[in-house]
């Protein structure tokens, strides 16, 4: 019998219908409405096409997007000065600086520089800390994308075996956390494993974010694997000419042993989508605690924000 076919484009529909009914009563109820700021430094087409999806996706379920795109030129000071104006911001609930970035832009410090509690990628050093302890906090889109999809397609993860090909900071790593924390028996392979063939093959649950078209062969596989095929690989038929979206996986020799199986596209990627609105959404949620709890008097927020007025003046 074949794998089931997971539908993530169908799963990232009914989040954001969850999504829009809670941006819907934030509105009506605090007078509060989501709002995400997404920054695009330079011109490449795909992170073009990224940063309108996202923000035509935003508007879709009532998140206020704002567009910030800048030059290729644009110098770190620079955008350090855009991020800073964002965060101090109390109407932006969201930050989003598309990547990659130009070479000349210090990355890390780019990323750094975004309020925690605005982080919507997760990237920040802090929220990968809370991850890793296990603490709440905002985490990265696309694992938090793949946990939603296996949840739905496995009982129950605990002492499950998961195998995740690629250890970058923005999947494998915060995906092995996660599974970490669901209790499943975890091992990360990276371009530097040994027998990644065997590794692979000790896998109930399968993710691959290697960014390398049609790593995983279908004999590799155990019988009744979960698979989620991160990668996202354009090639070009050498015969034909024609370009086409393929995953990680060979997805046609997977069929006939995995239990289920995303396809790209049309599976973990439009998840990531919908992960990063839930998360704005989380953001402004907790940026009202935030507010109403700097305003009890007594607080000790509310004393600094005195303190701080006063200095000021």
């Amino acid at each position: 019998m074949g794998a089931s076919i997971i539908d993530g484009r169908g799963r990232a529909d009914r989040l954001c219908a969850e999504l829009a009914m809670d941006v819907a009563a934030m509105i009506a109820q605090d007078n509060l409405r989501p709002t995400l700021a997404t920054i695009l430094v330079g011109d490449d087409p795909a992170s073009e096409i990224y940063v309108r999806r996202k923000a035509e996706q935003a508007e879709q379920v009532g998140i206020r997007s704002l567009r910030f795109r800048l030059p290729a030129e644009t110098d770190t000071a620079s955008l350090l000065g855009l991020v800073a104006g964002l965060n101090a911001d109390p109407d932006v609930h969201g930050i989003l600086v598309q990547l990659p970035l130009p070479d000349h832009i210090d990355r890390a410090a780019i990323l750094d520089a975004i309020e925690p509690g605005k982080d919507v990628d997760g990237f920040h050093t802090l929220n990968a800390g809370r991850l890793a302890l296990g603490v709440t906090g905002l985490v990265p889109c696309t694992p938090a994308g793949c946990m939603i999809l296996l949840a739905d397609h496995l009982s129950d993860l605990q002492g499950r075996h998961a195998v995740v090909v690629g250890c970058s900071n923005i999947v494998g790593r915060p995906l092995a956390q996660l599974l970490l924390q669901a209790r499943c028996t975890v091992t990360v392979a990276h371009i530097h494993s040994v027998n990644l063939p065997g590794l692979v093959g000790l896998a109930d649950i399968l993710v691959v974010a290697a960014g390398s078209p049609g790593l995983i062969r279908g004999d590799w596989l155990k019988f009744g694997v979960v698979i989620l095929d991160v990668g996202i690989n354009r090639i070009t038929d050498p015969v034909t000419g024609t370009a086409r979206i393929v995953g990680d996986v060979r997805f046609n020799e997977a069929l006939d042993r995995a239990a289920a199986i995303t396809p790209v596209p049309g599976g973990v990627g439009p998840m990531t989508i919908a992960c990063l609105l839930r998360n704005t959404v989380i953001a402004a949620r907790q940026s009202r605690k935030r507010t109403m709890f700097t305003n009890i008097p007594g607080s000790a927020e509310h004393h600094r924000s005195n303190m701080q007025e006063e200095v000021i003046s």
